[in-house]
């Protein structure tokens, strides 16, 4: 049976980037079954994540030491495999919400040249995600459960095709669409996300500070006419 409304919301939502509940219902309410996809998603990352152990995990080996025991290094390639699919469903939507506020016609066309391949990534991650091995690595507890148990139809692991749903009005017929691509502070919400996840742990208070005056400058940019 497909998850009750009540049931796709039960995951731990704390480290989001700007998550409230409230939004959340209401964009479900707007956007149906392509923002249930996303909450099926959370879940299921918010389970796999409950069940990490503690502390940070590496996504590639530091040394030969990490090459062995077997499922060590599977481990740290499970891991690698997971957070690159966050990097590629967050690009899914990014790069169209950018182009609605770029007004440079060269700028406009990078954005539109890259986007389209960040959703192929994450596609390929969908349809090869559900093979990762269900291991626990006897070096840190880390554990990957198996994600082929589920006999739930929308939550079988090799599902890539975006669903029919309703978009921009309700009264329009429902369309395939990738994800909502909103623009309100999309772009700094991209940085503190990246930022809390560790992906420019070691850079300079200066880096930073650069990365955070051109992410407030793409989110006040508009587009003329």
């Amino acid at each position: 049976m497909p998850l009750s409304d009540e049931e796709l919301f039960d995951f731990n939502a704390r480290q989001l980037i700007d998550y409230s509940d409230e939004k959340a219902h209401a964009d479900l309410e707007e956007y149906g079954d392509v923002f249930r996809v996303q909450l099926i998603e959370a879940l299921h990352l918010s389970a796999w994540a409950d069940s990490l152990a503690e502390g940070e995990h590496p996504a590639i080996p530091r040394s030969n030491k990490d090459l062995m025991p077997k499922n060590h290094i599977q481990a740290i390639a499970n891991t690698a495999g997971f957070h690159f699919a966050t990097i590629e469903q967050g690009g899914t939507s990014l790069y169209p919400a950018l182009a609605q506020r770029t007004n440079d016609a060269e700028a406009l066309r990078v954005v539109l040249s890259i986007g389209p391949t960040e959703a192929m990534h994450f596609q390929t991650w969908q349809d090869k995600a559900g093979n990762a091995p269900a291991i626990t690595d006897p070096s840190t507890g880390l554990e990957f459960p198996n994600l082929k148990e589920s006999s739930d139809e929308e939550l079988k692991a090799n599902l890539i095709m975006p669903e029919p749903c309703p978009f921009l009005r309700r009264s329009l017929p429902i369309v395939s669409i990738v994800r909502p691509t909103n623009t309100e502070g999309i772009a700094m919400g991209v940085v503190e996300f990246l930022s809390a996840m560790g992906l420019f742990k070691g850079q300079s208070k200066g880096f930073f500070e650069a990365l955070k005056q051109l992410a407030s400058e793409a989110d006040a940019a508009k587009r003329h006419g």
